[in-house]
């Protein structure tokens, strides 16, 4: 049974104009460096520019690797949840959304799950290789993409948040539920890098 192996990782801490920082820059070598070991068949990445540069960051680390820009991958709102499914912490969030840029949220996440949320392709005889593909994208398409390994409510991607180039691992078998194998790891950056991206606050 061929397994489906997405790694999936925020790109790298950038600066108030979307541009890779020299944290990012060393968050994101630090990533390929772990990713080292792992036979990556491809890194996909965002079309912005952060994750555009974290994913060739990291790939430095994978020789030969392919690094693709999937547009699925970009930055975006994947579900606007209505006022009854909103928590109170996330009130006023969504005010100035409308329906078409809702609407063309939900068409992104969808396709995002279409593409890369299911199993490898097989052969004929039903066989097929385990693929090991890298996602390079942002905060909200990994919540989605857990939210739905899980098969929780649309709305519960809210308060699933991902540090810069923390890593999030998801298996798909055939005819089995997938398998989340670790969510926001970053047991590969020193402590002075850990927890970008996040509001301040004590940590562990």
């Amino acid at each position: 049974m061929a397994t489906r192996h997405l790694y999936l990782a925020r790109h790298g801490a950038a600066d108030a104009f979307g541009e890779l920082t020299g944290i990012g820059h060393r968050q994101a070598g630090l990533l390929g460096e772990r990713l080292a070991g792992i036979p990556v068949d491809a890194v996909w990445h965002s079309p912005l520019p952060r994750a555009v540069a974290s994913a060739h960051e990291l790939a430095r680390h994978l020789p030969n690797v392919p690094v693709t820009e999937a547009a699925e991958l970009v930055d975006h709102v994947p579900y606007v949840p209505g006022a009854a499914e909103t928590p109170p912490s996330w009130t006023g969030f969504f005010d100035g959304y409308d329906d078409a840029e809702a609407a063309s949220g939900q068409r992104i996440a969808e396709a995002l799950v279409a593409r890369f949320a299911k199993v490898p392709d097989t052969t004929a005889g039903g066989a097929g290789p385990d693929t090991h593909e890298v996602l390079v994208t942002h905060a909200y398409p990994i919540a989605w993409l857990v939210r739905h390994a899980l098969d929780a409510p649309p709305s519960r991607w809210l308060g699933l948040n991902s540090a810069n180039t923390a890593l999030t691992v998801i298996e798909y078998r055939d005819a089995l539920p997938p398998t989340i194998v670790m969510f926001n790891d970053m047991s590969h950056l020193p402590a002075d890098l850990r927890w970008t991206g996040f509001p301040r606050g004590v940590r562990p």
